[in-house]
């Protein structure tokens, strides 16, 4: 092994080991889909990483804009993990708003809770036989 694969790691593996995908098939799948771009460009699962590198990392509703700092293969601690990139001040901003719009969201139109009671049913039921 060469002394410039020994300081790479493949891309689904570091992605994991960072936490940003609880699985590494889910990783891998991300970064076949698209949802994660390493210097501006399209990358396969095993491409392999090296520090200074810059990626761009779409995970439902929130996006990270990041610059790989550390390698590692071997997933760790939230605090471990977060030692192995550093986020721009714009996508960390950029993140914070869109989880508090989510959350006035939600409090404006909270989710029902459970199943509906029989009388809720009889409701929903009438509902829709009044509208076909």
């Amino acid at each position: 092994m060469s002394d410039s694969e020994a300081t790479r790691v493949r891309i689904d593996k570091w992605l994991w080991a960072a936490r940003f995908y609880k699985t590494r098939a889910l990783s891998a799948e991300a970064v076949d889909g698209g949802k994660v771009q390493v210097n501006g460009e399209r990358v396969k699962p095993a491409k392999g990483l090296k520090p200074g590198d810059r990626l761009s990392i779409r995970n439902g509703p929130y996006a990270w804009e990041i610059e790989v700092v550390g390698l590692s293969d071997r997933r760790g601690s939230a605090p471990e993990a977060a030692k192995l990139y550093r986020e721009s001040a714009e996508s960390r901003s950029t993140r914070d708003e869109i989880a508090a719009r989510i959350k006035a969201e939600r409090q404006s139109n909270p989710f029902p809770r459970g199943r509906p009671t029989k009388k809720q049913r009889r409701q929903i039921h009438r509902f829709f036989e009044e509208n076909e």
